[in-house]
């Protein structure tokens, strides 16, 4: 019998291009990141609710062209240019507006190509610094469409494969039934599946249940 019990291991996602999930919902995004010599300035913004695959597809990007991935949420002051190219995830969390700016200019003036990440579009980023604001506009901006079924399916075997949980399929299907149809979700209920294993040594569908109504879903 397969075990059923997640593992308090250290289980980081996979990044890897061929664990990564094609749709429809991110293939406008996937067309304009095969072409990044295509990019208007050198330069792309893809944006998206968290767990649409913004992020893998950062690490599949720099992974593929050996550019350079950072945290926007840690970027301050004037950081070294990569050589090649240049990944910022996450660029909407960006602390140091003046720094984000210097890397948009910088790259500009290399020649190098550079994608941002975020969760809205960037003329919805929380900045305030006009020159900064009016790069970001002009730069191309591409959104990840929300999930069909087939890709939320997916989604959620990858999250449970990512913890080394088994799940029985009639019991992921209760979970898709009844979650919110985003990744967020999702990614929140293996979590919590994976910490109610480990509490109470079991994971069957009166702990799905449980799950489920501690996220608001009063009809199970």
């Amino acid at each position: 019998m397969p075990r059923q019990l997640a593992l308090p291991l250290d289980l980081s996602p996979s990044f890897a291009e061929g664990d990564f999930i094609p749709d429809a919902a991110n293939a406008a995004a996937r067309e304009f990141l095969a072409s990044p010599e295509a990019w208007p300035d050198r330069r792309l913004v893809l944006y998206g609710p968290a767990g649409a695959g913004k992020t893998h597809l950062a690490h599949v990007m720099a992974a593929r062209h050996g550019w350079r991935l950072d945290r926007g949420a840690l970027l301050r002051g004037l950081a070294d240019l990569p050589a090649r190219g240049w990944v910022l995830d996450d660029a909407d969390l960006c602390p140091d507006p003046a720094a984000l700016f210097h890397a948009l200019n910088a790259a500009r003036e290399a020649g190098l190509p550079l994608l941002l990440t975020g969760q809205a579009a960037p003329a919805r980023w929380p900045f305030t610094l006009p020159d900064l604001m009016s790069r970001l506009r002009a730069t191309t901006a591409i959104g990840i469409e929300a999930p069909s079924d087939t890709l939320l399916a997916a989604m959620l075997a990858k999250h449970l494969a990512d913890r080394q949980i088994v799940l029985a399929p009639a019991l992921q299907q209760l979970l898709l039934l009844h979650l919110p149809r985003d990744a967020a979700s999702l990614r929140e209920a293996v979590t919590a599946l994976d910490e109610a294993a480990l509490a109470s040594g079991r994971l069957n569908r009166a702990t799905v249940q449980e799950v489920l109504r501690e996220m608001g879903d009063g009809a199970i």
